[in-house]
C-alpha cells in the first residue's frame, strides 16, 4: 500500500508522527536502527517527504552533492556509471537523495563545486578521483562541509574522510604473478593527469620490482593523457611495435588494458600466447573483452555504497575522527595472462591478491 502521507507511514510503522519525521529528517536523538527502518519503508511505500518541511524542521535538504566533469565523449564512463548507481543506492537506504551537478568541458570542477556548496542545497559532498594534490579537498575541509572522498591525497597534512582500495598492493600482486609466469619485460600503460590512484599503483608496481633484485627485469612505460582516445593509442602502438617489446602490460584500468588488447589484436599478437594484459577495476567490459580481462575487482558499486553510509553518518553524527577504509582488491583471472612466450615455468593457481 503506497504512503501518501506521513501520518499513514507513522500508523503503517506503530511509530508517532514525530518519530517518524525525525527519523527523516535525521535528527541524531533517534536511534541510528529506527532511522534505518523508517527510510526503509518510506522507500518501501513510495513515501516522498515535502522537502521544503523537512528543510524547515531540521535544516538539512536531504540530499548528497557530487559534481560530475565532462571531459570525454560520454556524460559517465563504466567507472562512473557504476560509482553514481551505487552511490544513490547508499543514500537511498539512508532516506537521503543524490543531487548531481555538471562542470562542463572548458568549467573548472572547483567552481561547480563551489556553487553547490555555497547554494545550501546538498548536506554534504562526495568526492571523487582524487588529485595528488587536491583543491577540492582543501577547501571543503577549511569550510566545515562534510565530505567523503574516493581515494586519498598524497599530503597527509589535511585530516579527512575517506575510503579507498588499494591499487599498490594489487599492482604489487600482479608483477609478482607475472614474474613467476617467467616475465622479465614489463609494460605499464597510464595516464599524464597528477592522479593519486596513479602514484600509488605505480609505486606498487617499482616496490614489486625492487624486490625481487633481479637485473633482468625492464619495464616500458606508456603515458597519454586520460581522455584522449588517439594519444593512447599512438602510445600503445609505440609500446607494441617491433620484437624488442614488453611481454606482460599492467594497465593502470581496464579501459586502458581494453586498448592494449584492441592494439594488440592489430599488431596480429595473441593474447595471452604473444601478451599478458592485466588491468584494474572489474567493469562489466573486461568479463567480454576476448580472451577475457584479467583485472581487479575494485568493487565500485560496493564501494559507493559504504561513501554514502559514511556520508550520512558525518553529517548526522560529526565524528570526531575522520572515517578512514583501505579495501583490499581481489584477482579477477581471466584468460588475458599467461607464461612468458618461450617460459617453460609452470603456471601458478589464481587465487591470488589477497582478501577483502
Amino acid at each position: 500500500m503506497r504512503a501518501r502521507t506521513l501520518k499513514q507511514l507513522a500508523g503503517h510503522l506503530d511509530l508517532s508522527i514525530t518519530t517518524v519525521s525525525r527519523a527523516l529528517a535525521g535528527h541524531s536523538q533517534i536511534a541510528r536502527a529506527t532511522r534505518e527502518r523508517v527510510a526503509r519503508a518510506a522507500h518501501e511505500h513510495g513515501y516522498v517527504p515535502n522537502t521544503a518541511a523537512r528543510m524547515l524542521v531540521s535544516g538539512r535538504s536531504g540530499f548528497a552533492g557530487l559534481v560530475l566533469p565532462i571531459r570525454g565523449p560520454n556524460l559517465v564512463d563504466s567507472f562512473l556509471g557504476e560509482f553514481v548507481t551505487g552511490l544513490g543506492e547508499g543514500l537511498v537506504q539512508r532516506g537521503n537523495d543524490l543531487i548531481l551537478a555538471t562542470a562542463p568541458e572548458g568549467q573548472l570542477e572547483i567552481d561547480v563545486l563551489k556553487h553547490l556548496v555555497q547554494s545550501g542545497r546538498a548536506d554534504g559532498v562526495v568526492l571523487t578521483r582524487i588529485a595528488e594534490a587536491d583543491e577540492r579537498v582543501s577547501f571543503l575541509a577549511a569550510r566545515g562541509v562534510p565530505f567523503v572522498a574516493h581515494g586519498r591525497m598524497l599530503d597527509a597534512g589535511i585530516a579527512y574522510n575517506w575510503l579507498d582500495t588499494d591499487g599498490a598492493h594489487a599492482f604489487g600482486v600482479a608483477f609478482d604473478m607475472l614474474y613467476e609466469l617467467g616475465h622479465r619485460h614489463f609494460g605499464l600503460v597510464t595516464i599524464s593527469e597528477p592522479m593519486t590512484f596513479r602514484h600509488l599503483r605505480q609505486d606498487g608496481l617499482a616496490e614489486a620490482i625492487t624486490r625481487r633484485g633481479d637485473p633482468s627485469v625492464r619495464l616500458d612505460v606508456a603515458t597519454a593523457p586520460r581522455f584522449d582516445r588517439g594519444a593512447r593509442i599512438q602510445a600503445v602502438g609505440r609500446m607494441l611495435a617491433g620484437s624488442d617489446r614488453p611481454t606482460a602490460i599492467v594497465a593502470l584500468f581496464d579501459e586502458l588494458a581494453l586498448t592494449v588488447m584492441e592494439e594488440a589484436a592489430r599488431a596480429g599478437l595473441s593474447i595471452p600466447r604473444d601478451l599478458s594484459v592485466i588491468g584494474f577495476d572489474n567493469i562489466v567490459a573486461a568479463a567480454y573483452a576476448p580472451p577475457g580481462l584479467t583485472t581487479f575487482e575494485a568493487s565500485i558499486r560496493q564501494c559507493a555504497r559504504e561513501i554514502a553510509e559514511m556520508l550520512v553518518t558525518v553529517i548526522e553524527e560529526r565524528p570526531a575522527e575522520p572515517l578512514t577504509r583501505l579495501i583490499r582488491p581481489t584477482l579477477t583471472a581471466r584468460a588475458s595472462h599467461g607464461l612468458a612466450p618461450g617460459s617453460r615455468k609452470l603456471k601458478p593457481q589464481a587465487n591470488q591478491g589477497g582478501s577483502r
